[in-house]
Formats: C-alpha cells, sequence, structure tokens
C-alpha cells in the first residue's frame, strides 16, 4: 500500500518560496511548483501572500517578464523560518553531521585547518564534534553578529586562524555578509543547510542591496 505523499507544512512553502526569489529572481512559478513539490495554482497564492505582506517586491524585465526580490522584510521572515525549520527537523543533526564532513573535508584539502566558528548553539557544536574526525582545529566559538566591530573583537580572541564557519541558525546571511567583508570571501564558509547565499555570484550591485 503507498504511502500518502506528506504536503509541505505552510511556513515551509513560505520558505521555499523566498529562498528561490532570493536565489533567482527571474524564476519561474512553474520551477517553484516542481522544486516545492505543490500545485501551480499554490505557488501563485502564496507569491501573492508574500507580495501583500511585503516580504517580496516585483520589477518588470524585458521582454515581458517579471523579477521578484525579497525586501528587508523578506529577508528577515527567511532568516526566522530557516531557523525554525531547522530546529523542528529530525534530519537536522543528520543534514548538518554530513555537511559539516564534507566541509571540513574540503577545507583540510586547503589547507584552512585552524577554524573559528560563528554562532553558538545546536549547529556549532555539531560542528566541533565532526571537527574532531578531519585535521581541523576549531579555536573557538564567536558569537553571531552583523556588526563589523563586534566581530572583529570576536575574531581576535582566536588569532590567527585560516578561515571561519558560519553556524548561527539566525540572520546567517547577515553575519556571513560581514564576515566575508572582514575575512574575504575564500575564508568564510557556512554548510549548505544556512541556505546563505553564495555572494560570488550575485552582481556587485545586488551585493549592497538590503
Amino acid at each position: 500500500m503507498r504511502a500518502a505523499r506528506r504536503e509541505p507544512s505552510n511556513d515551509a512553502i513560505v520558505l521555499g518560496v523566498l529562498d528561490a526569489v532570493e536565489r533567482n529572481p527571474s524564476v519561474t512559478q512553474r520551477s517553484v511548483a516542481r522544486d516545492l513539490g505543490i500545485a501551480l495554482g499554490l505557488v501563485n497564492a502564496y507569491l501573492k501572500r508574500c507580495l501583500n505582506k511585503g516580504l517580496i517586491k516585483i520589477g518588470q524585465v524585458p521582454p515581458r517578464r517579471y523579477a521578484y526580490y525579497l525586501t528587508p522584510r523578506g529577508m528577515s521572515e527567511k532568516s526566522r523560518l530557516t531557523a525554525t525549520y531547522l530546529m523542528d527537523s529530525f534530519a537536522f543533526f543528520r543534514r548538518a553531521q554530513a555537511q559539516c564532513n564534507e566541509l571540513f573535508q574540503e577545507l583540510a584539502a586547503r589547507g584552512q585547518r585552524r577554524l573559528a566558528l560563528i554562532g553558538s548553539g545546536d549547529l556549532a557544536e555539531i560542528a566541533r564534534l565532526v571537527a574532531r574526525d578531519h585535521l581541523i582545529e576549531i579555536a573557538g566559538i564567536v558569537p553571531a553578529s552583523a556588526e563589523a566591530s563586534v566581530l572583529t573583537v570576536g575574531l581576535a580572541a582566536f588569532a590567527p586562524l585560516d578561515a571561519v564557519v558560519i553556524t548561527a541558525l539566525q540572520e546567517s546571511r547577515e553575519v556571513y555578509a560581514t564576515a566575508v567583508g572582514l575575512l574575504g570571501i575564500e575564508r568564510v564558509h557556512a554548510p549548505a543547510l544556512l541556505r546563505v547565499p553564495p555572494l560570488a555570484d550575485a552582481p556587485a550591485e545586488e551585493k549592497g542591496q538590503s
């Protein structure tokens, strides 16, 4: 007997829509529906809901196409939903462990072996445990902050560092951007589950947008 398919929750759909828009402003409703496994009409309804709540804005790009953009409020809501989704997910530990394993293998191969974690909590603790299985030294955990001055002081306590890994579940994007501004993109990393967009792939004018 085939098991009933579990439909995504309301928050999961909103998170999926916001994530899709952030990664590709020209994303189509059809591709979002396919990725989330929901009906096309439902995607349209959620996009309208996000527009009405001020989470996204819409702009026209030629020829006769539309692009969606996250607003500052939308970015904050995406950050909140990401943290909630991760903490409520039964698969969180397994996903975090696997992704930290993969990340640490890559960093060790690069010669980036003395690291600091930015952001305390469950993800940081998992990262510390996983690091023991690799040629990785976790120098310490720095409190997460999107303020450059605060982050500079925190990182200085563990210098010298080869790189840092973002383990903050809240405001991951903002913390990541601040760390990149201080250390450069080659020395700042984040597990994929945080859904931090790769700044290296973003046009320069978009990096400064709020």
